[in-house]
């Protein structure tokens, strides 16, 4: 039997996970095309125009269930992606794959709409940028504009995460089951005779 000294004092040690950049990047231009789609098809269906955000009322309920299932699986894509790519076959790497091509993306698509491209990805994204640059400032938006547009923007970034870490972890080929790490830890143990 171990004494406390023993199991207490073990020295720190470092693991490090190499990350696949290209895996990523090309996640998080899978992600950004994707999206991109489906703002051009909300923007084509009139779901996710600017002058609805003068108030929350104005949005039907389909509106909203497709510009999220548009965020998510987007970045379902992207996540997914980056773990293929990185060919990792345990999901707490293909996750973080999945993750960092999330925060790879966000700034690219920041750029992009500050450069003019918020009609292309719909105006949900609209929080994320005061005006386009170089563009005209028509009117000032209105306070309400302003904050729906950033609860928007912030739900849409939230439910993208969510979704490239879903994608990530849909890449690795591991069950989708929390209790699965347990397992697998458990069966590598007793190969090695632990």
């Amino acid at each position: 039997m171990k004494t406390d000294s023993e199991l207490y004092s073990r020295p720190e040690t470092w693991v490090a996970w190499g990350v696949n950049w290209s895996a990523v990047w090309v996640g998080a231009l899978a992600a950004l095309t994707v999206a991109l789609i489906f703002g051009l098809i909300g923007t084509a269906v009139g779901a996710t125009s600017l002058e609805k955000f003068s108030s929350f009322t104005t949005i039907s309920r389909i509106e909203v269930a497709m510009v999220i299932c548009g965020a998510f699986f987007s970045f379902v894509v992207g996540g997914w992606v980056a773990a293929k790519i990185t060919g990792a076959r345990h999901a707490e790497r293909t996750i973080l794959h999945g993750a960092i091509a999330w925060l790879v993306a966000t700034p690219l698509l920041v750029v992009m709409l500050a450069a003019g491209a918020g009609n292309a990805f719909g105006g949900w994204y609209g929080g994320l940028v005061a005006s386009p640059l170089g563009a005209a400032v028509a009117a000032p938006a209105t306070p309400e504009v302003v904050r729906n547009t950033a609860l928007a923007a912030l739900t849409s970034l939230l439910v993208g995460l969510i979704g490239s870490v879903i994608g990530g972890w849909m890449g690795s080929g591991e069950p989708m089951t929390f209790t699965h790490y347990r397992k697998r830890n458990a069966y590598l143990a007793s190969q090695k005779g632990l």
